[in-house]
């Protein structure tokens, strides 16, 4: 298993935001995809997922500090950084029970990209009981912790509410790309109440939408220990080059906020509920091995045209992250327009929040 899928995929997820000097070495091999394509599938999604979550709930933090919109043009400008926590339970998963047909067999315990940085259970592709592909599941990087850092800028509308944006252009990282846009709202229950303006609270309605779109670099190529016999158009050392995974992230946060606003300090909460959910494809040639059966011989693999898969021939991958209630509280500290908060979310993956802004009201 090569390790250029290991460090694009941390670049990706990390110096997207310009974290260049953060790097992980996950993704160690993608030597599972060599299989059947429905279970080199299945095997991405089981261990890629406790990352993919934290991701997820990262998106959906940072979104607020305060729960009183901006009076009318009144705005602020926001930088902060979630960090999604991947709990314990996500560390592993029994290999004999993500679905793998029979012809991808392995047994135990395999880390997923979260988990121990052990060796991973040895995974056997048979075709009509020969053994066309062997390899040890991927090692986990033992990393918890999912950095996400968002930009955004909060605009004061009629009415009691205020407009939030995000927006991060596509970026090209290396051989990949990505690019981020969210919306919110921020709506005051407030202002319906009677001597409002005396009271040291607010009260606000908030719903925000984040989606997050990138393109991963992989490096399948053939086994060189097992016989080839590519002809054109394919060939062993071009046609390999353009493998890609392509990532959708979408994160959904709906809450009640409210905040008590005293002479420099403000602390602030809500509870809600927040989904989030990816899509993952795949995309170029991949290589996977063959069955070959000659009349005076034994059967045998090779890497040959008929082994070529294209992106199409694998399923999508659909992972429904999590859903379900969050609760946060934090503080911001105002200095003149200068802001800065932090807060702690409590949900299926907790989330640590800090920022620094800039507001104007």
């Amino acid at each position: 298993m090569n390790n250029q899928f290991t460090k694009r995929s941390g670049i990706l997820m990390i110096s997207l935001f310009l974290f260049s000097l953060v790097s992980f070495s996950q993704f160690s091999n993608i030597d599972f995809l060599r299989s059947a394509p429905a279970d080199g599938v299945k095997y991405i999604q089981a261990y890629v997922s406790p990352w993919v979550n934290a991701f997820g709930a990262g998106l959906n933090g940072g979104w607020y500090n305060t729960a009183k919109p901006h009076k009318l043009l009144g705005f602020d400008i926001t930088t902060g950084i979630s960090v999604g926590i991947v709990p314990t339970s996500a560390a592993t998963f029994d290999v004999s029970k993500i679905g793998l047909s029979s012809s991808l067999t392995g047994t135990g315990s395999a880390s997923t990209v979260a988990g121990p940085k052990t060796s991973g259970t040895l995974m056997t592709y048979k075709v009509n009981n020969v053994t066309l592909a062997s390899f040890n599941a991927p090692k986990g990087t033992d990393w918890k912790y999912i950095p996400v850092p968002t930009a955004q800028i909060g605009i004061g509308l009629p009415f009691g509410t205020e407009l939030k944006v995000r927006f991060i252009p596509k970026i090209n990282i290396k051989d990949g790309n990505v690019s981020l846009w969210g919306v919110g709202l921020v709506h005051s229950i407030m202002q319906y109440m009677p001597g409002n303006k005396l009271l040291p609270f607010d009260v606000s309605l908030f719903a925000g939408y984040t989606k997050l779109q990138g393109n991963v670099p992989l490096s399948l190529d053939p086994d060189p220990e097992v016989s080839q016999a590519y002809t054109a158009p394919y060939s062993a050392t071009t046609s390999f080059d353009n493998q890609l995974l392509k990532i959708s992230v979408q994160a959904l946060n709906i809450s009640a906020i409210a905040s008590l606003n005293l002479p420099v300090i403000t602390f602030y909460g809500g509870l809600g509920y927040c989904k989030s959910k990816t899509l993952m494809d795949l995309s170029g040639n991949f290589p996977t091995p063959v069955l070959i059966t000659p009349v005076s011989s034994a059967p045998f693999a090779q890497y040959n045209n008929s082994g070529v898969k294209k992106g199409s021939d694998f399923p999508n991958m659909d992972i429904e992250n999590f859903s379900g209630l969050r609760a946060n509280i934090g503080f911001r500290i105002k200095l003149s327009v200068i802001t800065i908060h932090a807060d702690y979310t409590r949900a299926q993956y907790n989330v640590l929040t800090a920022g620094l802004g800039i507001s104007f009201r």
